[in-house]
């Protein structure tokens, strides 16, 4: 049995904790807007707590609900409940825990987000179940990611408003179109398995990636309707100019006919899209 400490080092591998960089700064961009600078301590810590909790939560299910899928794809077979470094045991009890977790979270922070906290689970947990009858679970990832900026306006403010709705949008479609070209690496395994259904199965490659071309194409505009709207300055506005620079590059570094590097693609630049989105609307707040 593997020790403690290590078991938790594999858990954190397996769904990808270090991940969190691309949906977590677009709740605290969104909860410095709201709280016009930085909220009390403990609303900040709570948010972070949610925001932990909820996606870890979703990652423990994702990989207990596609197991059997993992297992056949090359690509994820060394996974590591498929291999037997984690059992399905833990990552049912570290799912469970996340899930009081967020709930609890969203208790201390104020009655709305309490309400709203299980249909939000629901849709972070179903993402996982709609490759099996859709190929559209590229948007249904996409909304359970561009609800974080959502549910930390609503952490601050307890009440709903057009801003972060724009901005969990322009999340919706970013994170959908970087999905998109992710899941072209799974192209062949996808068409061999009636089961599964996705963008690149149903379009092609060429065609999947034109499609997540429309999407950040339609990201860019609802960050800039989003900056329009907030009342923002010129930080955020040459922020966004700095996320379509790293859009346009992830799509220059990948074709249909070159798919060695998409990891580049997904890791570096959209991991660097959420940090500049941040820094620029933190720097806007602290200006202002």
């Amino acid at each position: 049995m593997a020790p403690p400490l290590d078991k938790i080092r594999v858990f954190l591998s397996e769904i990808k904790f270090s991940h969190s960089v691309f949906a977590l700064p677009f709740a605290l961009a969104s909860m410095l807007v709201a709280a016009n600078g930085l909220p009390s301590f403990w609303t900040l810590f709570w948010i972070l707590v949610a925001c932990v909790a909820a996606r870890t939560a979703a990652m423990a299910f994702n990989r207990l609900a596609d197991r059997r899928f993992d297992a056949a794809n090359p690509r994820t077979a060394r996974r590591a409940l498929v291999s037997g470094r984690l059992s399905h045991r833990f990552l049912a009890l570290a799912m469970a825990g996340c899930a009081l977790g967020f709930f609890f979270a969203a208790a201390m922070l104020n009655r709305l987000c309490l309400v709203l906290a299980p249909p939000t689970l629901a849709i972070l947990l179903l993402y996982s179940l709609t490759k099996r009858f859709t190929d559209k679970s590229h948007y249904v990832l996409g909304l359970a990611l561009g609800l974080a900026p959502l549910g930390a306006w609503i952490a601050v403010r307890e009440s709903f408003a057009v801003a972060p709705i724009l901005l969990g949008g322009a999340v919706l479609l970013w994170v959908a179109g970087f999905d998109i070209l992710y899941s072209c690496q799974d192209y062949d395994f996808d068409r061999k398995t009636a089961e599964l259904h996705s963008a690149p199965k149903s379009r092609g490659i060429a065609g999947a990636m034109a499609q997540a071309r429309r999407c950040h194409a339609g990201a860019l505009a609802l960050f800039f309707l989003f900056w329009w709207w907030a009342g923002l300055g010129i930080p955020t506005l040459l922020g966004i100019v700095a996320v379509a620079g790293l859009l346009v590059r992830q799509h220059d570094i990948v074709s249909p006919r070159d798919l060695s590097r998409i990891d580049a693609a997904f890791f570096t630049a959209n991991g660097l899209v959420s940090v500049a989105f941040f820094l620029a609307v933190a720097l806007d707040v602290w200006m202002g």
